[in-house]
């Protein structure tokens, strides 16, 4: 049966698992191939090539409607590992019906910067914080999506390592 995603109903921010973060909305990292270009003999013209594997610098932002204890902790210079824990719903084309899959993505971050908001009458702060991303992992239903470390070269997009022959090829595991 075809199931559809219909749209994200809850999520919630948490640190090392445990630490709630508050109520956020979150823009999550893009995965992007750096390329290069390359031109010569028997092509026509240049052409840019995505590198396999290597990906692009990621950064995430996270918006909170004000300033909490825990949403504050994420100003310390340090890394934070951060899960995202959401609840999206879908539908099922066939019999009209819907249902709710559990995701997670996990992220390490550095904190490049936090912006604490406005200070006005009823209304919101629109506190945010842009966080540099070294690890980025997606889970639907408990299965992974992708998983990226930057540090240790992983690119894992589905069952596939994508830096995995790169690795043997520098003698790293």
């Amino acid at each position: 049966m075809s199931q559809q995603a219909a749209a994200y109903i809850n999520l919630e921010v948490y640190e090392d698992s445990v630490n709630l973060l508050g109520v956020a909305k979150v823009q999550l990292p893009t995965i992007a191939y750096p390329t290069v270009s390359i031109s010569g003999a028997g092509m026509m013209g240049n052409m840019n090539v995505p590198l396999i594997g290597m990906v692009d610098a990621m950064s995430a932002t996270i918006n909170f409607l004000t300033v909490t204890q825990a949403a504050a902790s994420l100003a310390a210079p340090r890394q934070h590992l951060l899960d995202l824990r959401v609840a999206e719903e879908f539908w099922e084309v066939e019999k009209a019906e819907s249902g709710m899959w559990a995701e997670k993505y996990v992220m390490l971050v550095q904190t490049k910067s936090i912006a604490p908001g406005t200070v006005a009458p009823m209304s919101a702060a629109d506190v945010s914080g842009e966080f540099e991303v070294y690890y980025y992992a997606a889970y639907r239903k408990g299965k992974r999506l992708w998983e990226i470390d930057k540090r240790n070269m992983r690119c894992i997009i589905g069952d596939v390592d994508y830096m995995a022959d790169v690795r043997r090829a520098l003698g790293k595991a």
